[in-house]
């Protein structure tokens, strides 16, 4: 007897699965259905990796759908593409990937699914191959037809799949160390459960596309330093491994971002890759006219806000400007730099700026310290730039001005436009010096004009604090987009607010984002029933001492007529009265809350507010610090915020969602 005869045989006589001829539930079974014989509808799905392991995940039920059209068409698969998930994937049919359209991203193979097993270690189930779910098939087609039943096939993998009935089919997988005798029945290992058709396997399959073709929106997330996480590797230390990730990936792009080395390509990059995803998806989407909303997380809403600020209002300008200097003089200065200089009762400086070939423009870029090394004295350093930097800014074009002696170039918002203002040491108001700690850079131009602006979990407040700027002048708007929502989770260590510095004397909440539920967590809900309760009682508590201690502490008199001691019994009503509601205005700040007429927050978004904050999740709430560094990164799969963002796209078009925010 050979090894593979010896196999099957023990196969055979030692299946430890239920025979369909016991005395089990599968006697139930109609097994009159040789007749009943009906193909199966075959799904498509695509593998993705997820936490190093291959997931299965099927197409929503509309591109498979058209995938299966395009399989069935009779036309050749080969240089077959699929646009699928709305046109954001393409699935080249022949080869059976799907490949990314507008960022980078790792193929996915792609597979047309009918026979599947469940997994080794979850329940999910793993599709076999398109050859071996065909020869499945055919074994099963007989089996139903024939009525003849107890089918055993080896997959290329040497797996055995063993149909016993049309409701019982199971998977055996090869065990490591198997002698030439072949496995014995303990070695076979747990069954796993076999099904044919999507139909029978637990899977959640969306209905369609959801399709926003009269908005589109930007969800700008770039690794800004991906150029340097090799030698950031190399040099972080091994402790506290997932604090010096999160350190890597999140704070240290901020100083590659000030890095006068680095900074004009974040920027430049960060616009050409807008540019050219909004191109090509008109190219996709000839028929497109909606508007575009725009997205960044972290710092790339800094490096988005730092573009909108330096836009120019009208796009008609951008051609003309391509080709242009980055530091624009106002239209009345045609003067050279010998005559400005000149002007300046400075003309002895002329030949050492000739010697290092520097020009008027190169001159709006240096710094205190550049004109130190040329040797140029303080005094006349300080007329040379404040004169240049004066005729310069003028514009409203371009930001960039110097930190007095040190040495460091900045940029920052035209003082024209109205968004800041700054006070120097002696009191003497608004001076040209607006920003602090920003390096020079020329911001590209967008070709497009965005509806919104969504920054998550964005540290923009903080930098234009730490750039000098005192407050947002309320008139201030971006040049080209309409809206701007800064929405951030309570607990994320890198958010900060931005209404605080457009109404600097107030303080007020920021906007609370509802549940996508439709109300207040259950948690918060409690939280401020138990400090309304808390307030209402202590209300009370202070009401009946204040009256207790008058009674204790009032004289007696017995003399006094009774009228005399109604109107005082009155008037101390009244004015105990008042008393308890001033100690309830100071005391209750909740109904205070309530009545305080709407604040004006500026023009920044449109008159609406700008802070939106999320709601923790109840377990977040017992430790703030434990779930600091994952609220950073909760923006992209947080539903609530989601909702907000297609409430407000919505918005744009005229489409108002019957839930109001709290």
């Amino acid at each position: 007897m050979s090894s593979a005869e010896s196999h099957q045989e023990q196969l055979s006589q030692s299946d430890p699965s239920p025979s369909p001829n016991s005395c089990s539930s599968f006697e139930l079974l109609d097994m009159d259905a040789g007749s009943l014989y009906e193909p199966v509808s075959p799904y498509w799905f695509y593998c993705k990796i997820i936490d190093s392991k291959e997931t299965w995940i099927p197409f929503n039920s509309e591109d498979s759908q058209q995938l299966e059209e395009a399989y069935g068409s009779g036309k050749d698969c080969n240089g077959r593409v699929v646009p699928t998930d709305g046109g954001r994937y393409d699935v080249h049919l022949g080869e059976r990937m799907r490949y990314a359209v507008y960022w980078d991203e790792l193929a996915s193979e792609v597979r047309r699914c009918t026979w599947f097993y469940k997994g080794d270690k979850d329940n999910k189930y793993v599709p076999y191959s398109e050859s071996f779910s065909q020869v499945l098939e055919e074994t099963y087609m007989l089996a139903v037809t024939l009525d003849e039943w107890k089918k055993k096939l080896e997959s290329p993998n040497r797996e055995i799949i063993i149909l016993h009935n049309p409701k019982l089919m199971v998977h055996y997988q090869p065990v490591a160390g198997s002698d030439e005798w072949g496995s014995t029945p303990t070695e076979q290992g747990r069954p796993r459960t076999v099904k044919r058709g999507v139909e029978n396997i637990s899977v959640d399959i969306h209905c369609g596309n959801r399709k926003l073709w009269n908005v589109l929106g930007f969800l700008l997330k770039i690794p800004f330093f991906f150029f340097f996480v090799r030698d950031l590797q190399r040099i972080t230390l091994p402790s506290i491994n997932r604090l010096r990730h999160f350190t890597n990936d999140t704070i240290l792009d901020v100083f590659f971002y000030n890095s006068p080395t680095y900074c004009q390509t974040i920027v430049d990059t960060v616009a050409s890759e807008m540019n050219r995803i909004y191109t090509l998806f008109l190219q996709r989407n000839p028929d497109f006219k909606g508007g575009v909303s725009i997205a960044g997380h972290s710092l790339g809403s800094l490096i988005l806000f730092d573009i909108l600020t330096n836009q120019k209002e009208s796009l008609g300008d951008m051609d003309s400007e391509k080709d242009a200097p980055n530091i624009v003089m106002d239209e009345g200065d045609t003067l050279t730099l010998e005559e400005g200089l000149k002007k300046l009762q400075l003309s002895e400086f002329f030949n050492i700026f000739e010697k290092e070939k520097v020009d008027k423009e190169a001159l709006a870029f240096c710094t205190d310290k550049d004109l130190q090394e040329m040797g140029i004295p303080l005094g006349p350093r300080k007329k040379i730039l404040n004169y240049f930097r004066t005729r310069k800014n003028s514009t409203g074009i371009n930001r960039p001005t110097l930190q007095p002696a040190s040495g460091v170039t900045i940029s920052d918002i035209p003082k024209e436009s109205g968004f800041c203002s700054k006070t120097d040491a002696t009191g003497n108001g608004d001076y040209l010096d607006v920003g602090i700690g920003q390096v020079s850079v020329k911001y590209p131009r967008l070709i497009y004009k965005p509806e919104i602006f969504f920054a998550f979990g964005s540290p923009i407040g903080m930098f234009l604090t730490v750039r000098g700027l005192k407050r947002i002048d309320p008139n201030y708007k971006f040049p080209t987009c309409k809206g701007f929502f800064n929405i951030y989770h309570p607990f994320d260590p890198v958010a900060y607010r931005i209404e605080p510095m457009v109404v600097p004397g107030v303080e007020f909440e920021p906007m609370l984002i509802p549940h996508h539920k439709g109300r207040k967590r259950m948690h918060l809900e409690l939280r401020e029933g138990l400090t309304r309760m808390s307030m209402d009682l202590k209300n009370n508590l202070l009401g009946s001492l204040r009256m207790a201690w008058k009674s204790f502490t009032r004289a007696p008199y017995p003399a006094l007529q009774a009228s005399e001691t109604t109107e005082e019994t009155e008037a101390e009503s009244e004015s105990s009265s008042e008393k308890l509601s001033d100690v309830n205005t100071e005391e209750t700040p909740v109904a205070v809350k309530e009545e305080v007429p709407p604040i004006n927050v500026g023009m920044l978004n449109g008159g609406q507010r700008i802070d939106y904050v999320l709601q923790e999740k109840p377990i977040e709430s017992f430790n703030e610090y434990l779930f600091a560094l994952q609220s950073h990164l909760c923006y992209w799969e947080s539903e609530d915020t989601v909702l907000l963002v297609l409430k407000e796209i919505y918005q744009t078009q005229g489409i108002f969602l019957d839930q109001p925010l709290q």
